[in-house]
């Protein structure tokens, strides 16, 4: 086997994760082989990260020892079904399919095929993940070190019980879509203000990104910060009485709930 990755699928997020092997020396462009059945993606892949792109999943297993599922989790049994003669103990598989169980990879797989699942976000696109990820019954600790380095390039991850990435894909799988919502809705209160829709789209992104900022590198408690910035009888304090009345705060709460629920719904199927 002449290549250190595999990837089977070459979407967003598998490019995001090859850019992340790349960037942070963990492999070079010559160590990766990436499947991709559209030839235009594949040819852009292939120019833009000078990884090697072939058409079918049997090259990048025949090719590389660690392969990463980067494909929709209602093909996942078909692609391991075709893979499962040429997948040995020799190989660590890593999926990104979202919902798909760890039991149900090992049951289209030979015993012994190490198995890791991890739950991503979107911002891996930006190198500033949010993950979590749990190891199946063969994966070693040597394949943990790997992957968790693996996600550190594009952002933070934690190892977790498989149980609980249902809890990280309400929080951090779904998460992203809600900041979204926030971002959209405070730029347009800046232009109900009187702000310049660029303008106010810019302050509203970047005041999520400093608070945020604030938080991971201070290790604070963000309550606090938000009584440093809620002056007595100020603009804050009342903008927070209007956020508390409406039950935002619930809203949140129940929004990531709702999603670890559905998460957890859609595994059983």
């Amino acid at each position: 086997m002449s290549k250190k990755f595999g990837f089977i699928g070459a979407g967003n997020m598998a490019e995001a994760l090859m850019k992340g092997l790349i960037s942070s020396g963990e492999a070079t462009p010559q160590e990766i082989i990436a499947s991709e059945i559209v030839p235009a993606r594949r040819d852009q892949i292939a120019k833009d990260l000078g990884v090697t792109t072939v058409p079918d999943n049997k090259g990048v297993a025949m090719e590389a020892k660690v392969i990463v599922l980067a494909v929709k989790p209602n093909i996942i049994a078909l692609v391991l079904d075709e893979l499962k003669n040429l997948l040995t103990p020799e190989h660590l598989i890593i999926s990104i399919a979202a919902g798909v169980k760890i039991s149900f990879i090992e049951s289209h797989l030979n015993e012994g095929v190490r198995v890791i699942r991890v739950m991503p976000n979107q911002p891996c696109l930006v190198g500033a993940s949010a993950s979590g990820f749990a190891l199946g019954t063969s994966a070693r600790k040597e394949d943990k070190e790997l992957v968790q380095r693996i996600l550190d390039s594009v952002g933070v991850a934690f190892a977790l019980e498989e149980k609980l990435l249902d809890a990280v894909t309400g929080l951090s799988g779904s998460g992203p879509a809600y900041v979204y919502i926030m971002i959209e809705a405070m730029a347009d209160g800046g232009v109900l203000a009187g702000l310049p829709r660029d303008v106010s789209m810019t302050l509203a992104a970047q005041t999520v990104l400093g608070a945020a900022k604030t938080v991971l590198e201070t290790k604070g408690h963000p309550a606090q910060f938000k009584d440093m910035v809620t002056s007595p009888a100020g603009t804050t304090i009342e903008g927070v009485r209007v956020l508390e009345e409406a039950a935002v705060r619930g809203a949140f709460i129940e929004a990531v709930e709702a999603g670890a629920r559905k998460s957890l719904e859609l595994g059983k199927n």
